[in-house]
């Protein structure tokens, strides 16, 4: 056996996203080992900047306000955790600190994660505490709502979305999530009646060029003439909740959908009947427990 850095385990990639004011972020790290990840979810959660965290599957989420809050590390009980946010419109700067263990983590672990440009960190490990700045792209968040793509003898639209999220998925717009979200069984539906939300973190003018990708995937491989494709890019998708929660109590017009998109700043960029549901899935993203009971 021959372990080259047998110290060190590199999270998958670490991205951020940014709400409009540059005041809150959303920080995701692709963990490579739950087990460590589950334990910086736990402390770090303690940290004054995070106002919620969570893991996704293998992602670790923080919300975080922007700012610089020093932490008062202890160990055993607050042992690591995020120190500083620093936002400009270009760029985002993330400080951890932490003791032992927890300072490799906040260090080399993360320093050399996919989607980091550029770090900063000190010497860890043994008893140390131990800082490790990472700068990495603002980013903006986008929710792209598919539904109708399959037929009753052909298809399942969950698995055509991810497939194409992950055909597409690159550096400058990174395929974060993916949830179903259980919709009101009107009488047309192909089966159980359920639409996707993709989500994605995007660099600058990554936007427009992940959608026509999206676009063009949906329109070669759908095999119904009511497929729907909305996007919209935002922080979060709350104001859609109402909407939502229609759509997944009873039936609803398309006329109302395309009224609700149009005034909520949401594209229609596959405008078949499928727009109803997709829309309805964009508030759900990343609540994948909750989107699946109606």
């Amino acid at each position: 056996m021959h372990l080259s850095d047998p110290y060190n385990l590199t999270y998958k990639g670490i991205y951020a996203v940014a709400d409009r004011k540059n005041e809150l972020v959303e920080i995701m790290e692709h963990s490579s080992c739950y087990g460590g990840s589950a334990w910086a979810l736990y402390h770090y959660s303690k940290s004054p900047l995070v106002i919620k965290s969570r893991a996704v599957g293998d992602m670790m989420r923080y919300l975080v306000r922007a700012g610089n809050s020093p932490l008062d590390l202890r160990s055993s009980v607050a042992a690591a955790g995020i120190e500083s946010v620093l936002v400009n419109e270009k760029e985002i700067e993330i400080t951890y600190s932490g003791l032992g263990g927890g300072g490799v983590g906040a260090t080399s672990c993360r320093a050399y994660a996919n989607g980091v440009l550029r770090c900063k960190i000190s010497e860890s490990g043994g008893g140390k505490r131990a800082s490790g700045t990472i700068v990495v792209p603002r980013r903006e968040r986008v929710l792209v709502g598919i539904d109708n793509t399959d037929s009753k003898e052909v298809g399942a639209t969950w698995t055509l979305a991810h497939n194409i999220a992950d055909a597409v998925d690159s550096l400058d717009h990174k395929y974060i999530s993916h949830t179903l979200v259980q919709l009101y069984p009107v009488p047309e539906k192909t089966q159980n009646c359920v639409a996707t939300v993709l989500e994605f973190a995007c660099i600058g003018g990554a936007k427009k060029e992940l959608l026509a990708k999206i676009r063009k995937g949906l329109l070669k491989y759908s095999v119904s003439d009511e497929t729907g494709m909305v996007a919209l890019s935002d922080f979060d998708a709350s104001a859609l909740m109402e909407y939502s929660r229609l759509c997944r109590s009873g039936m609803i017009t398309k006329e109302l959908t395309v009224k609700t998109a149009e005034e909520n700043g949401v594209l229609l960029c596959i405008d078949g009947k499928g727009i109803i549901g997709a829309l309805a899935a964009l508030p759900w993203f990343s609540r994948n427990d909750e989107a699946v009971v109606l």
